[in-house]
């Protein structure tokens, strides 16, 4: 499948409604089914966006699995569009005692309540690929950041060709039940970053399991 406008893989369409839909009924098993293979790309995420005396947004915080991975003294605030995901967080919050998390908001990744220019660095594990329209998010977690801040992803870049392009291709045809879109090329966050005279890539690199997640690392002049 392909964008006629300009001959690139075209994205799998997913709405705010098929997200929230999804993990309400990921909620309850999310942490049991997803903290084994994404535990390396949330640690590496929270270790690049550790800002011991700064303020840190995280997008997509979900249940908070890598809340209690920041280093202390980084002052947290998460967003989630999925309140039954966030309760989950909360629990995690009182259970482990984590003090530098300051809130959790229900929030849209596209449409966020914060100033201009207010958190010294913004980190977005696996969030990219759940979002309607990644240009967008990309660009309000720009909004957000403050100058000389960065921005810090951990996603899953699609394959190119082969038999995991087929899958994934798949998969896509499916992406409003599953909540997420399994076809993400790089181009989608390449582009986004050359348009903008104003961000930097600094990092680039594959994570385990098997290189199946992406860390970006972007900085706003």
């Amino acid at each position: 499948m392909t964008d006629p406008r300009t001959d690139a893989p075209a994205l799998a369409t997913i709405e705010n409604a098929h997200v929230e839909e999804a993990y309400a009924r990921w909620a309850p098993i999310y942490d049991l089914v997803f903290t084994a293979v994404m535990k390396p790309g949330r640690k590496a995420a929270a270790a690049a966006a550790s800002r011991p005396g700064g303020r840190v947004l995280d997008v997509g915080v979900g249940t908070g699995l890598e809340l209690p991975m920041f280093a202390p003294g980084t002052r947290l605030v998460g967003v989630d569009l999925s309140e039954p995901m966030l309760r989950v967080a909360q629990k995690r919050i009182a259970r482990e005692g984590l003090r530098d998390v300051e809130g959790l908001v229900v929030m849209d990744a596209m449409r966020m309540a914060f100033p201009d220019d207010y958190f010294d660095c913004v980190v977005a594990p696996y969030v990219l690929t759940v979002v309607p329209d990644p240009g967008k998010t990309m660009d309000e977690l720009a909004r957000v950041t403050r100058p000389g801040g960065e921005i810090v992803l951990v996603n899953h870049v699609g394959a190119e060709k082969g038999p995991i392009a087929a899958i994934e291709a798949w998969m896509g045809k499916r992406s409003a039940s599953l909540g997420w879109r399994p076809e993400f090329p790089w181009s989608v966050l390449g582009d986004w970053i050359a348009a903008r005279a104003d961000m930097t890539l600094v990092e680039r690199r594959t994570l385990a399991p098997l290189g199946l997640f992406t860390l970006a690392r972007i900085r706003k002049a």
